[in-house]
């Protein structure tokens, strides 16, 4: 796991307290699109389960996570492909 996700990965945790984090690093299929850069680290997958997101809408649950990583994206994380619900959505996805 690279510095930047773990970063993501850090923060989410203290954050949201989840029951589930995976944070994937996805730059390599961005290869040559906008934001890409040498190294990689600029686009991530996240899926997020946790408790803190009970009583928001989808967007609400994104707007939360952006503002978490907002220093992330002043340093160049460029997308974030994000899955955030409540452990009553988990249970019912599986």
């Amino acid at each position: 796991m690279g510095k930047v996700a773990m970063t993501i990965d850090n923060k989410l945790r203290h954050r949201f307290a989840p029951l589930r984090l995976a944070v994937e690093d996805e730059s390599a299929r961005h290869h040559g699109h906008a934001g890409w850069r040498e190294g990689g680290e600029t686009h991530f997958k996240v899926e997020i389960v946790s408790a803190a997101f009970e009583g928001q809408s989808r967007v609400a649950r994104q707007r939360l996570i952006y503002a978490e990583l907002k220093d992330e994206f002043a340093a160049g994380l460029h997308a974030l492909a994000l899955t955030a619900l409540t452990p009553a959505e988990d249970d019912r996805r599986r």
